[in-house]
């Protein structure tokens, strides 16, 4: 479809969003393929949610909603939790009749079901984009209630009778601006190490990671810098690690530019969420992925395998996360120039940079235009 016609009311989609990276990215990188393409687009997410919107293009409409979930509040809080989605629904569905979406996009999270809930009462068209290898919670809920299922790890555990399209996880302009950026191999020069524990960082990582790379050998150890994403709470002793270790190091909460720093590393070590798995596998780097043990449906070991399996990524376990075989294995990379770019270049072989567009044409297919 190309851009609307002058005098035409460009068709509007509604993005459904919870908060955090993992649901947010690629429901950016989607945000940005269809206003290019002349579309209108509402994000409709929680206060959680809006923290991560500032990359959205200014284009897009933001509606925050209020979101409930069970699995937090004491018992007057979940009795709450029905009449505060009811109302949700009711006022999405309001919305909806005063300007009719071509299509709603769900990506997951709790700020997902008023839009989709008053998508599923109103007939609209209706689509889901299920990052991860399991189904999360409120995708599970739709995934029977949908017109279409677009899965970001392949393949997706869906219920039996359940189809997907396998479409890769979009990753936004940012990182495709980096795709394929060259990998310099590591070697007797400064190397880089990028730290990331997901949106909010990871407390683990914060414990183990500093001194697995304090413990390198020398002629390592000096040439490395990290780039290491912290918990607020965290932040001070993990930066006090590393100068007291005389480790350069930046580490902060969140960077505004994983893609550039990513692209300048010769090993990232990392959770396995679908966002960072994909932009990884885009931008073609060696990794050390450790999945999130309480992850639902042990997601993040799925996501992780696909990498693993082809060569690009060690896989170590939470439970088996200790400083000594960390070290070693991070000391595998950096001293093995060449098996590092084979790694590099095997990411690159399992990524799909083309998952925005695969994700447009399932968008094309299914809106009512």
């Amino acid at each position: 479809m190309t851009a609307p016609q002058t005098g035409q009311i460009a068709p509007l989609m509604i993005i459904a969003a919870g908060g955090t990276g993992g649901h947010m990215f690629p429901a950016q990188a989607l945000a940005e393929a269809m206003l290019a393409r002349g579309w209108r687009v509402r994000l409709s997410t929680d206060a959680r949610g809006a923290r991560y919107a500032g990359g959205f293009p200014d284009a897009v409409d933001i509606q925050q909603v209020n979101s409930a979930t069970f699995a937090r509040g004491g018992i007057v809080a979940k009795l709450a939790v029905p009449f505060r989605i009811l109302g949700g629904v009711l006022g999405a569905m309001k919305r909806f009749r005063a300007q009719r979406p071509a299509l709603v996009v769900g990506f997951g999270g709790y700020p997902t079901i008023p839009a989709m809930g008053a998508a599923f009462l109103m007939k609209l068209p209706r689509m889901i984009h299920e990052q991860n290898g399991v189904l999360g919670r409120v995708n599970k809920v739709f995934v029977s209630r949908v017109d279409g299922i677009a899965c970001g790890t392949w393949p997706t555990d869906l219920p039996e009778g359940i189809t997907g399209v396998d479409t890769g996880n979009p990753v936004r302009s940012a990182v495709l601006d980096r795709a394929g950026s060259g990998y310099i191999a590591p070697g007797d020069y400064p190397m880089s190490i990028l730290v990331i524990g997901g949106s909010q960082g990871a407390r683990i990582l914060s414990d183990i990671v500093p001194p697995a790379i304090s413990a390198l050998p020398r002629e390592i150890r000096n040439l490395v810098r990290v780039s290491h994403q912290a918990r607020a709470e965290d932040l001070d002793r993990v930066a006090q690690y590393y100068a007291d270790e005389g480790i350069n190091a930046d580490v902060q909460t969140f960077f505004t530019d994983i893609p550039e720093r990513m692209s300048e590393a010769q090993l990232v070590i990392s959770r396995s969420g679908a966002s960072s798995v994909a932009d990884i596998s885009v931008i073609g780097r060696p990794s050390i992925l450790i999945p999130f043990a309480a992850a639902t449906g042990d997601h993040q070991t799925a996501n992780a395998r696909g990498l693993v399996d082809a060569g690009a990524a060690i896989i170590i376990p939470e439970s088996q996360l200790e400083v000594a075989p960390l070290a070693e294995q991070i000391e595998l990379v950096l001293s093995q120039p060449r098996a590092a770019t084979m790694m590099a270049q095997a990411a690159l072989g399992f990524g799909k940079p083309d998952a925005t567009d695969r994700l447009v044409a399932m968008v094309l297919d299914l809106a009512d235009v």
